[in-house]
């Protein structure tokens, strides 16, 4: 692949910028190299991207290059998985300066450290199903045991004909209640919103829609979000339906929150939205671009 030059000039920041900010390579579990991502988000008319691999940040050298290669703004990512009430939640840190990232470093090796046993732990459920040999067929696709997720055991899951496709696999079996869901332990929410603002970095609620939680406990996670230093919420993301969009927009509002864009692409076959094809932000809202700590990246 050639990334020597670049495509586009660098657009200057605005309001309207086609950003897309929560994305997934293979450091994670996307299915494709930084590198590649780059290239399919600038194809895709995306002018201000991030990668914003699970708990890792192995990739964003790579990306930052790669982005600046195609013409696009660059912004570092990740996402952090967060315990919360009943639920896993997941913050994305945006613009952190990788030289200042040693406690978000040492935060994020200790929440992969937790990922090879619950893994371990998800394949004895779903053995107990009558599906043997998860692990290894999840790790396959993972590559290390500590960055084994849900998503490669459901590619696991796909690729050896027991389900259709994630939508199956998740109902059938890797959601509360099902054969190979195990509950975790992740960082908490304090914890991950230090790291990512001790790095110079914004902290982001990411697919806010997604979570199971009860009306009282979503409300505490807003308001507790911002108490410890948040900034962002992901108003406009694949999973949204409209009508959530609209109410994530009000949340930023009564919040005083940014409002985030991002596709969680993962894969060109799995992912509901591709790359830099998403609706605007709806209006009335500042853009997390737009934030002072952002703005001058």
């Amino acid at each position: 692949m050639n990334i020597s030059r670049p495509k586009t000039s660098i657009s200057p920041l605005s309001p309207e910028l086609n950003a897309d900010l929560h994305s997934h390579s293979t450091a994670s579990d996307g299915t494709l190299e930084p590198e590649a991502l780059a290239e399919r988000a600038a194809a895709n008319g995306v002018q201000l991207w991030s990668l914003t691999d699970h708990d890792v940040i192995s990739g964003q050298a790579r990306a930052h290059a790669a982005a600046s290669a195609c013409g696009m703004r660059y912004l570092t990512g990740v996402e952090i998985s967060v315990s919360f009430a009943s639920d896993t939640v997941h913050i994305v840190g945006l613009g952190f300066d990788p030289a200042e990232s040693t406690a978000l470093a040492r935060g994020l090796a200790a929440n992969r450290d937790g990922r090879g046993p619950r893994a371990q732990k998800m394949a004895e459920g779903l053995a107990k199903a009558g599906i043997s040999g998860a692990y290894e067929g999840a790790l396959r696709h993972a590559g290390s045991p500590a960055l084994i997720a849900r998503t490669h055991f459901a590619r696991f899951l796909i690729e050896t004909g027991v389900c259709r496709d994630n939508g199956e696999v998740f109902r059938r079996f890797l959601t509360a209640g099902k054969p190979g869901y195990v509950p975790h332990h992740w960082a908490g929410l304090s914890e991950a919103i230090g790291w990512i603002t001790q790095a110079g970095g914004v902290a982001v609620i990411a697919h806010p829609a997604r979570y199971r939680l009860t009306p009282v406990e979503k409300y505490a996670l807003f308001t507790e979000f911002k108490t410890h230093g948040g900034h962002g919420i992901e108003v406009v993301t694949s999973s949204h339906t409209p009508a959530e969009i609209a109410h994530y927009a009000s949340i930023a509002r009564e919040f005083n929150l940014a409002a985030s864009r991002g596709s969680d692409f993962h894969s060109p076959r799995e992912s509901r939205t591709d790359l830099g094809r998403l609706p605007p932000l709806p209006a009335g809202l500042t853009p997390v671009w737009m934030l002072p700590q952002l703005a001058s990246r």
